[in-house]
């Protein structure tokens, strides 16, 4: 098994909590992991992007070639769309619909949508309505976390597990707000 993901989205969404648990599973489930440092602004607003390769093989190179990313999960649509260029022919995207427009000229979001669902097997989300709707906004990573579980290569057992244990120091209201955001789109 090999699979080389791009998390993709703005400072302030949760890029490195979904990099950690997808990171920590894949280890647990007995794979190789490379993820170099995040790279991008952290503060909130500015583009953030993560590479992470799992493989059962030895992995020899930190990031993902262009034109080679079996999967793209975007916590906004124009991260999305920015980051095309390094999938896979046969690659896959996962993003969320709604926008952080922090630039003057951000192209119309309807056209960024239409563009990702031309991707066969990708999928647009309201990660943030379906987050909100389950009484915890923040959780928005989480759901679309559990939108990309069937392109993982990970048990969705697995990724609970590690969800539970990043967030029990939080405590059990925490976890239980995530899991229930995990489970809302994961098949």
């Amino acid at each position: 098994m090999r699979k080389d993901i791009i998390l993709a989205g703005v400072g302030g969404q949760g890029i490195l909590t979904i990099a950690t648990i997808i990171a920590q599973s894949a280890l647990k489930a007995g794979f190789n992991v490379r993820q170099p440092e995040i790279h991008g602004m952290s503060q909130r607003g500015g583009a953030v992007e993560a590479h992470l390769r799992l493989s059962s093989e030895p992995i020899f190179s930190d990031l993902i070639a262009h034109g080679t990313a079996d999967l793209i999960i975007a916590l906004e649509p124009m991260e999305a769309l920015r980051h095309l260029d390094s999938l896979a022919s046969d690659g896959v995207v996962i993003a969320n619909k709604k926008p952080i427009t922090n630039i003057a000229d951000y192209p119309p979001v309807e056209d960024i949508i239409a563009e990702i669902n031309a991707i066969p097997g990708s999928k647009v989300i309201d990660a943030d309505g379906i987050a909100a709707s389950l009484g915890n906004a923040r959780s928005m990573n989480i759901v679309l976390l559990g939108a990309a579980t069937p392109f993982l290569g990970i048990d969705s057992k697995i990724l609970k597990e590690t969800i539970v244990g990043l967030f029990q120091r939080k405590g059990q209201d925490v976890v239980d707000a995530n899991i229930k955001a995990f489970e809302a789109v994961a098949k």
